[in-house]
Protein backbone atom coordinates (compact mmCIF):
# COMPACT_ATOMS: atom_id res chain seq x y z
CA UNK A 1 0.00 0.00 0.00
CA UNK A 2 3.08 2.41 0.99
CA UNK A 3 4.12 1.99 -2.67
CA UNK A 4 0.70 2.94 -4.36
CA UNK A 5 0.82 6.08 -2.22
CA UNK A 6 3.86 6.75 -3.21
CA UNK A 7 3.45 6.60 -6.67
CA UNK A 8 0.15 8.53 -6.81
CA UNK A 9 1.99 11.45 -5.01
CA UNK A 10 5.22 11.25 -7.31
CA UNK A 11 2.49 11.59 -9.85
CA UNK A 12 0.86 14.77 -8.32
CA UNK A 13 3.64 16.83 -8.64
CA UNK A 14 3.63 16.86 -12.31
CA UNK A 15 0.50 17.35 -12.41
CA UNK A 16 0.64 20.72 -9.82
CA UNK A 17 3.44 21.94 -11.80
CA UNK A 18 1.45 22.01 -15.22
CA UNK A 19 -1.55 23.65 -13.65
CA UNK A 20 -0.01 26.51 -12.16
CA UNK A 21 1.79 27.08 -15.38
CA UNK A 22 -1.16 26.69 -17.17
CA UNK A 23 -2.98 29.07 -14.93
CA UNK A 24 -0.05 31.65 -15.23
CA UNK A 25 -0.40 31.64 -18.92
CA UNK A 26 -3.51 33.47 -19.10
CA UNK A 27 -5.10 31.11 -21.62
CA UNK A 28 -7.65 28.50 -21.77
CA UNK A 29 -7.59 24.53 -23.27
CA UNK A 30 -5.16 23.53 -25.28
CA UNK A 31 -3.62 26.60 -25.67
CA UNK A 32 -3.05 26.84 -22.45
CA UNK A 33 -1.57 23.18 -22.07
CA UNK A 34 0.80 24.07 -25.42
CA UNK A 35 2.05 27.28 -23.75
CA UNK A 36 2.61 25.70 -20.34
CA UNK A 37 4.69 22.84 -21.59
CA UNK A 38 6.89 24.88 -23.80
CA UNK A 39 7.15 27.29 -21.01
CA UNK A 40 8.50 24.38 -18.65
CA UNK A 41 10.30 23.10 -21.60
CA UNK A 42 12.21 26.81 -21.89
CA UNK A 43 14.84 26.54 -25.13
CA UNK A 44 13.32 22.86 -25.59
CA UNK A 45 9.97 23.58 -26.17
CA UNK A 46 7.29 21.40 -25.73
CA UNK A 47 9.18 18.07 -25.84
CA UNK A 48 11.70 19.72 -23.00
CA UNK A 49 8.63 20.53 -21.05
CA UNK A 50 7.01 16.64 -21.14
CA UNK A 51 10.94 15.38 -20.02
CA UNK A 52 11.04 18.50 -17.43
CA UNK A 53 7.58 16.98 -15.98
CA UNK A 54 8.92 13.49 -16.33
CA UNK A 55 11.98 14.63 -14.36
CA UNK A 56 9.71 15.84 -11.78
CA UNK A 57 8.25 12.80 -11.27
CA UNK A 58 11.24 11.05 -10.55
CA UNK A 59 12.52 13.54 -8.16
CA UNK A 60 9.21 13.05 -6.46
CA UNK A 61 9.31 9.70 -5.98
CA UNK A 62 12.82 9.81 -5.09
CA UNK A 63 12.10 11.75 -2.13
CA UNK A 64 9.14 9.67 -1.54
CA UNK A 65 11.25 7.07 -0.84
CA UNK A 66 13.96 7.96 0.62
CA UNK A 67 12.68 10.73 2.13
CA UNK A 68 14.59 14.30 1.65
CA UNK A 69 16.44 13.50 4.38
CA UNK A 70 18.42 10.17 2.64
CA UNK A 71 18.37 12.02 -0.41
CA UNK A 72 20.43 14.58 0.76
CA UNK A 73 22.49 12.91 2.58
CA UNK A 74 23.42 10.90 -0.74
CA UNK A 75 24.11 13.76 -2.68
CA UNK A 76 26.68 15.31 -0.45
CA UNK A 77 28.41 11.74 0.64
CA UNK A 78 28.68 11.60 -3.26
CA UNK A 79 29.55 14.89 -3.47
CA UNK A 80 32.22 14.66 -0.61
CA UNK A 81 33.99 12.42 -3.14
CA UNK A 82 35.48 15.91 -5.18
CA UNK A 83 34.83 18.70 -3.04
CA UNK A 84 36.06 19.41 0.20
CA UNK A 85 34.68 18.89 3.63
CA UNK A 86 34.95 22.84 4.76
CA UNK A 87 32.89 23.96 1.39
CA UNK A 88 30.42 21.32 1.81
CA UNK A 89 29.99 22.34 5.11
CA UNK A 90 29.64 25.30 4.67
CA UNK A 91 27.00 25.29 1.77
CA UNK A 92 25.06 23.22 4.21
CA UNK A 93 24.62 26.02 6.72
CA UNK A 94 23.82 28.18 4.03
CA UNK A 95 20.70 25.98 2.93
CA UNK A 96 17.30 27.05 3.66
CA UNK A 97 16.67 24.01 5.58
CA UNK A 98 15.55 22.88 9.32
CA UNK A 99 18.43 22.87 11.74
CA UNK A 100 17.84 19.49 12.81
CA UNK A 101 18.53 18.50 8.68
CA UNK A 102 21.59 20.61 8.50
CA UNK A 103 22.51 18.65 11.54
CA UNK A 104 21.96 15.17 9.80
CA UNK A 105 23.87 16.39 7.15
CA UNK A 106 26.95 17.86 8.72
CA UNK A 107 27.01 14.29 11.00
CA UNK A 108 26.88 12.31 7.54
CA UNK A 109 29.64 14.17 6.09
CA UNK A 110 31.61 14.23 9.70
CA UNK A 111 31.81 17.78 9.97
CA UNK A 112 33.02 19.12 13.49
CA UNK A 113 32.95 22.59 15.32
CA UNK A 114 35.56 23.86 13.24
CA UNK A 115 34.67 23.31 9.86
CA UNK A 116 31.11 23.91 9.72
CA UNK A 117 30.95 27.53 12.32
Amino acid sequence: MDEVVRKVAALGLPGVLLVVTMAATGLAGGAAITTALAALGGPFGMIGGIAALGIAGLVADAIGKYGIDGLLIGIYTERRKNESRANLCNEINNLPISSDLKRKLRDALGCNDTTCV
